[in-house]
């Protein structure tokens, strides 16, 4: 059997074959979705813990300038939207970026994209459902309601801050004066039930979240939708509500200056504002269960991604101007401006909008998982149960189940913290590879609606051409950044060592940095030489740029996450492949 059929793309003709022969056997998902419903699942994506956390730091840095800053990150996410559009519309399956890749790059790329985004929607999932228990048990305790400590944190964390709070105490500090974090873990640790000598600690409002969400979305679209429809409805009021009653408390000229640090400053916080947009792909999950998924699938992720960017411009110009921007720098700025200026019930309003808000993005990511996984197993990288159908609900009740329990054990007792970056370098990895999908599939010359072979498209990439317009943006970057901070230039050939330091404890922090340089100016070379189209080649650089700012340490997890996945694909994957069967097939 030749082995070039790990690099098969699969034609769009042969994957949408596919899913027509899984609809011939009965196994049909249910068309419920138009395009407001979908636009709701894409908010309630986006607008998660970020808007309530990201902000505050992104705004000390940048001043009020910091509202341009969504403007632009806005603009960037937008490059790997319209790539994203573009394949949902002439691919209108429930694989995203998995079903995507095995289009555009093949079968072992594909199933490498597959397990990447395991770690944006389960992975990530365990970490928001963490993050939904501390504001949930917050809001809870403003009710004079108090969840023992013992079933509000995991175990690690409670032995961890034991530990800490223990030696800080006995080096003289009060328990009174203990950091809220420390004091939590050491009375969970003290006051833990045993058995066998064994602490009994674990996150039950994270666990039961889970669960709940999980059997919502095993249930049916028409439930989730709903409780979306809900959900989205209830955070967007309350942040207009904060929004409205902000503007009251604004004083102009907190807004002078409007870039205290200079452009420099802004930047300082684009990484985070960036992330607080992650979400819209999940949408693209859901193409199978579309009335019209060519039509709406493309504008709900446009629709979702404006929304969004006006409600983020509007918060972040209401809370610069209520307060000075220097006193942001906290990890719950919405909260923390109302309380300063003696508005406590506003306080209580928003911590009820951040538990919305994570439920929200729960549900849209809990619904997301399963599907790629339907998508997997059709293709025969995953055993065939996980695309079979309920047959009342017609979801993938196997998958949905396991997505369930991959989740929700997890929250009992794991502590996520060094994961949120994983998460990210594996939400960033799917957008590289949409975006240079597009590239490798035409270019973006093909004229709108004329796919050819390819299938029937009513959206497509607007084409320009990277010969004129690359080389312009690099110059004006470059100019830019000696304008601003020229040493930044010279800081990625800067081998200088501290005193301890090795010559590969310099070189490989600077690993990602040169990697980054080496496809800059590879993707630069290749666009302008074939005249490419700008946008899907702009969003490919801009995403593996925020990769080559998360470090050599979450880069080396997420090498070794996808050599986890590489193994099991040769185990299992190569041997079940029906693309291989279909070749042996042909061959015979």
């Amino acid at each position: 059997m030749r082995f070039n059929h790990l690099f098969r793309r699969k034609s769009v003709e042969m994957i949408m074959a596919n899913a027509q022969r899984e609809q011939d056997a009965g196994h049909t998902m249910r068309k419920d979705l138009g395009v407001r419903d979908l636009t709701s699942f894409g908010i309630a994506a986006i607008i998660g813990a970020g808007i309530f956390s990201t902000i505050g730091n992104a705004a000390a840095a940048g001043g009020p300038a910091v509202s341009l800053l969504f403007v632009f990150s806005a603009i960037a996410c937008g490059f790997s939207a319209l790539c994203y559009a573009q394949f949902a519309s002439s691919i209108p399956l429930s694989g995203s970026a998995y079903t995507y890749a095995y289009a555009s790059f093949g079968e072992l790329v594909a199933w490498i994209i597959g397990w990447d985004l395991i770690m944006e929607y389960a992975v990530g999932n365990i970490a928001v459902a963490i993050s939904w228990s501390g504001y949930f048990c917050g809001l809870l305790s403003g009710f004079g309601i108090h969840v023992p400590d013992f079933m509000a944190i995991d175990y690690l964390s409670a032995s961890r801050g034991f530990r800490e709070a223990t030696a800080l105490m006995a080096g003289g500090t009060p328990m009174a004066e203990l950091p809220g974090e420390l004091a939590e873990a050491f009375s969970a640790w003290k006051n833990a039930p045993t058995l066998g000598g064994f602490r009994l600690i674990a996150d039950i409002p994270a666990f039961t979240i889970v669960v709940l969400i999980t059997w919502l979305v095993y249930r049916g679209i028409r439930e989730s939708k709903r409780a979306s429809n809900i959900m989205v409805l209830l955070k967007v009021a309350i942040l207009l509500l904060v929004i409205a009653v902000g503007a009251f408390y604004v004083d102009p000229e907190n807004w002078s200056p409007f870039a205290p640090n200079g452009i420099g400053g802004v930047l300082k916080g684009v990484s985070g504002v960036f992330f607080a947009y992650i979400g819209f792909d999940a949408i693209s999950t859901t193409a199978e269960e579309c009335k019209n998924p060519q039509r709406d699938l493309p504008r709900s992720m446009i629709y979702s991604l404006i929304i969004t960017t006006i409600l983020y411009v509007a918060i972040s110009l209401v809370l610069t101007g209520m307060v000075s921007y220097h006193l942001l720098g906290v990890s719950d700025p919405l909260a923390y401006v109302f309380e300063k200026l003696n508005l406590p019930m506003l306080s209580g309003i928003i911590a009820l909008s951040a538990v919305v808000a994570m439920a929200s993005v729960l549900l849209v990511f809990q619904m997301g998982q399963p599907r790629i996984w339907m998508s997997m197993s059709r293709d025969g990288l995953l055993p065939p149960v996980f695309s079979k159908l309920h047959p009342r609900y017609k979801t993938p009740a196997f998958a949905t189940i396991v997505t369930g329990v991959l989740v929700a054990v997890p929250t009992l007792f794991m502590n996520l913290t060094e994961v949120t970056d994983l998460t990210s370098i594996g939400t960033l990895f799917a957008f590289v590879l949409v975006s240079g999908g597009i590239l490798i599939l035409d270019g973006g010359k093909i004229p709108v609606g004329n796919l050819g072979r390819r299938g029937t498209s009513r959206f497509r990439v607007p084409y320009l051409n990277s010969r004129y317009w690359l080389p312009f943006i690099w110059s004006g970057i470059f100019i830019l950044m000696l304008e601003l901070d020229p040493e930044d230039l010279l800081a990625v050939i800067n081998f200088d060592r501290l005193p301890g330091e090795t010559f590969w404890d310099v070189v490989k922090h600077k690993i990602p940095h040169f990697s980054f340089l080496i496809v800059a100016v590879s993707v630069t070379w290749i666009a302008i030489r074939k005249e490419l189209s700008l946008i899907p080649a702009l969003g490919l650089l801009a995403n593996f740029y925020l990769m080559s700012q998360l470090g050599i340490t979450n880069w080396l997890r997420f090498l070794l996450w996808l050599l986890i996945g590489l193994v099991l694909y040769f185990v299992y994957g190569v041997r079940h492949s029906r693309l291989r069967k279909e070749m042996a097939q042909s061959d015979g």
